[in-house]
């Protein structure tokens, strides 16, 4: 069949940008002299988090664990996280990013959407032509590659930007958009799970186009809204506008710390547990929201995991009338002689931090006192940097076991003239020479 589904090239233009071995490419901008050799990050957790093409080519992908890493390529590069660093370049892509368009949606840190409809006389170009220079300003400002997806809707944009990686661009108009989900599998749709293949397939679908020929109604009867939103999509017709306003208010937080190395001494856990807590509730501060609900998480050093959920008495944003459920959940999940990996707090059931309605039999003077007890910790923290005030238990964390994993990103080690380790200015340390 080469009927097209639209007869309209580009009644939309959504673009898809999304970074090539994101983490990966900023240590290369960073450094330079990485440039061309295999290199992966992650070094911290013991599991890569982003591998370099050069990697990738030799069979080493995301989440595979670093020893196994080395035997494939012995000079692997292997370096700790910077995700500061990583955030700065993330900010200056996606601000390249809104000098095309204001019309631009931040989906990760790595990959973006922007709707570029009715741009074409403004910019005098057609809308490939755009993408190309959003692309060409990525790359000179930041020596970074994008890759670019454009197209109708944005799991059209999606799906063409995954299909000419890495640093490719491919444009699908309404009339090729037919042609394009010939070629792709049912798997690498995007909002198409393992189980949601199975089904398609036993119900004799291979491709896209397969799912997209259907009537709408059998869609939305087979997989529902989520089937009839993505038919659609694939159909040319959006089912999800770009969306440049305001983030919706979140619905969760959560805080997590691997340990250089796995450890069974209970002081240092819990420790990091309080720590990470510590961390929660400033940011629950910082951005004005407070939390009913608890979960604490340890994770075992082979990487099995429990974790126990609390519902607080009331909403708060207060760091101490939160740690007697903390201590009790610890309490129950800790197992003497297990040694662990990690621990992580995740704060739910999250609503603004407004004027609070008292209740008849609540403490109101203790709660009192563990806000006066946040703002100082809040008040410290801004002028002499996070933690300058911590719970006592902080000073088991300088008893950690020590590792390779230990090791700091290069821009917390090489400090700019009046920086901490705590309060470093917003731009990266580039390892150049001159």
């Amino acid at each position: 069949m080469d009927q097209p589904f639209l007869l309209y090239s580009f009644p939309r233009a959504i673009l898809h940008v999304d970074g090539d071995a994101f983490f990966a490419s900023v240590e290369m901008s960073v450094n330079p002299a990485l440039k061309g050799r295999p290199l992966v990050t992650g070094q911290e957790r013991g599991i890569i988090a982003c591998a370099s093409y050069e990697a990738k080519a030799l069979g080493i992908r995301r989440g595979v664990p670093l020893r196994e890493a080395r035997r494939l390529c012995p000079g692997l590069v292997v370096l700790p996280s910077d995700y500061e660093t990583y955030s700065l370049y993330s900010r200056r892509m996606f601000d390249i990013m809104l000098r095309h368009t204001p019309m631009v949606e931040e989906y990760s840190i790595d990959e973006g959407f922007a709707d570029i409809t009715g741009l074409r006389r403004i910019a005098r170009a057609p809308y490939e032509a755009i993408a190309r220079r959003i692309q060409q300003d990525i790359r000179r400002e930041l020596d970074l590659g994008v890759s670019i997806g454009l197209s109708l809707t944005k799991t059209l944009a999606k799906l063409a930007s995954k299909a000419r990686k890495p640093a490719g661009l491919l444009a699908v108009p309404g009339r090729d958009i037919h042609r394009f989900l010939q070629t792709l599998p049912l798997d690498k749709v995007w909002g198409f799970g393992p189980n949601t293949v199975q089904l398609l397939a036993k119900l004799g679908l291979a491709t896209a186009f397969d799912f997209a020929s259907r009537p709408e109604a059998w869609a939305a009867r087979v997989l529902g809204k989520t089937g009839r939103e993505i038919w659609n999509e694939l159909r040319g017709v959006s089912a999800h506008p770009v969306l440049a306003a305001e983030k919706p208010a979140q619905a969760s937080l959560s805080k997590g710390k691997t340990f250089p190395a796995p450890s069974a001494d209970p002081d240092y856990i819990r420790a990091a547990l309080l720590r990470n807590v510590e961390s929660a509730f400033i940011k629950l501060r910082r951005i004005r929201l407070r939390a009913r609900k608890m979960a604490v998480v340890l994770r075992e050093r082979d990487y099995g995991q429990q974790g126990l959920e609390t519902e607080l008495p009331r909403a708060t944003s207060a760091t101490h009338e939160a740690l007697p459920a903390v201590e009790a959940m610890f309490g129950r999940l800790y197992r003497p002689g297990v040694e662990y990996r990690a621990t992580m707090i995740i704060l739910t059931r999250i609503e603004p931090d407004r004027v609070e309605q008292p209740d008849l039999f609540e403490d109101r003077a203790a709660i009192e006192k563990f806000k006066a007890v946040s703002r100082a910790i809040d008040e410290a923290g801004t002028r002499f940097g996070k933690h300058a005030i911590s719970l006592g238990s902080g000073l088991f964390l300088r008893q950690g076991p020590e590792s390779e994993r230990s090791r700091q990103p290069e821009r917390k080690t090489r400090l700019l003239p009046g920086e901490t380790a705590r309060r470093r200015l917003p731009i990266p340390y580039l390892a150049i020479r001159v």
